[in-house]
């Protein structure tokens, strides 16, 4: 099996920023404030760090990824058929173990999994694999039209009722939040794993149908990418990936200089300002998303930084076991330690610089030896029902 290595590299660089989103929730209550509404309150160092996570990684790392399940999906199912299998069949169960890793990782690890949905979500795709590219793309930019057409909804309800909502939930955060905190801190595992249940699990899944059309929008923009060859005849579409690139770069200026204004409050539409900015977020992460991407395609087609970034490939190549291993290592760190809800923006984003290095090292260490990470060799024999090697043909001669 050929791998593009560019797809890996692009992983890989979404993987960092997925794992520079997430850590504020592996070190602090960041859940309590999500369904409740809460600003972050932050100040000095991080005040600037939030800021700048706002402007530039919020939303724009986690389309990357949905992107590229999406062209992983078209790689998959065409890779399949070129062998005269079963595709479907072993799409399904592709998609099944996906599900299972990532029930296992929302329940009993961390409330902000993406496995469980991206497996559900990626059922649908088997209904567009054999529609044509304008079609696609038409189901992908009306997906993304709604989804942020209901995002607006809120700034027609008028500011008074607005206020009142938001007053009206803050007492149960100001009930709920100190019991949170401390059931992290001091509850044994298995009744920390009773508690996030029915506080996290619970209304997690309870809102992940609304979670889907984003995530379907960029799947498809995969989905198309893959079809058509973007990456695997690049240099065909060097003049295309160019004109992307620019007018990302110019929508997403603009959308980006919005959500600044905003979140420093050089604008402010009061009560309703909070919901410009997730607006906002979410346009700026779809522009910025293919933008990062067609400057990262771009890139690589010069040897010298496909030899710089390769590390990030080989991270990118057990996406997996890195994504799963993150949860576990921060977990550990916050909880075992004692440090959740001692760390600074600042801190928590010095500590996954640390990680992600290592694991960038661990990966390229390990794929010396093996052909896949841990967990995508568990996942691909469960997808083919047979015990596969693991070792590359030339250390497994050895051994």
């Amino acid at each position: 099996m050929n791998r593009i290595v560019s797809i890996d590299i692009i992983r890989g660089f979404a993987l960092f920023g997925i794992f520079l989103v997430n850590m504020p929730a592996f070190h602090s209550a960041e859940f309590m404030r999500m369904i409740y509404g809460v600003e972050r309150e932050v100040d000095g160092a991080d005040y600037w760090l939030d800021l700048f996570f706002a402007l530039f990684i919020d939303m724009k790392f986690f389309t990357i990824f949905s992107f590229l399940f999406g062209l992983g999906f078209y790689i998959f199912m065409s890779r399949a058929e070129e062998k005269v299998l079963r595709v479907k069949t072993l799409y399904l169960r592709r998609i099944l173990v996906l599900f299972l890793f990532g029930a296992a990782h929302l329940v009993l690890l961390w409330f902000g999994d993406i496995l469980h949905t991206y497996a559900i979500t990626g059922l649908l795709l088997l209904f567009f694999y054999k529609r044509k590219v304008k079609t696609i793309l038409i189901w992908a930019f009306s997906l993304l039209f709604v989804y942020n057409a209901l995002m607006s909804m809120p700034l027609l309800i008028p500011s008074d009722l607005y206020e009142a909502i938001q007053e009206e939930y803050q007492p149960y955060y100001e009930e709920h939040a100190d019991e949170y905190v401390e059931m992290y801190k001091t509850a044994s595992y298995t009744e920390w794993v009773s508690y996030r249940f029915n506080t996290e699990v619970v209304v997690i899944l309870g809102n992940m149908i609304a979670n889907i059309p984003p995530i379907l929008a960029l799947f498809l923009f995969g989905l198309a990418a893959g079809k058509v060859g973007i990456f695997k005849r690049t240099e065909e579409f060097i003049s295309l990936l160019k004109r992307i690139q620019m007018w990302t770069m110019g929508i997403g200026a603009v959308l980006v200089t919005m959500l600044a204004l905003y979140k420093t409050e050089i604008l402010d539409m009061g009560v309703k300002t909070s919901s410009v900015t997730q607006l906002f977020t979410s346009l700026s992460g779809v522009v910025l998303c293919f933008f990062y991407i067609s400057t990262l395609t771009l890139l690589l087609q010069r040897e010298k930084w496909q030899q710089r970034l390769r590390p990030l490939g080989y991270a990118g190549q057990m996406a997996l076991t890195n994504y799963l291993m993150q949860t576990i290592i921060s977990l550990t760190i916050f909880l075992g330690f004692d440090l959740y809800e001692k760390v600074s923006l600042l801190t928590g984003t010095l500590l996954c610089l640390v990680i992600f290095s290592v694991q960038l090292f661990v990966s390229s260490l390990w794929l010396k030896t093996f052909q896949y990470g841990p967990f995508e060799w568990i996942w691909r024999i469960m997808t083919y029902g047979k015990l596969l090697p693991i070792k590359k043909k030339s250390f497994a001669k050895d051994s």
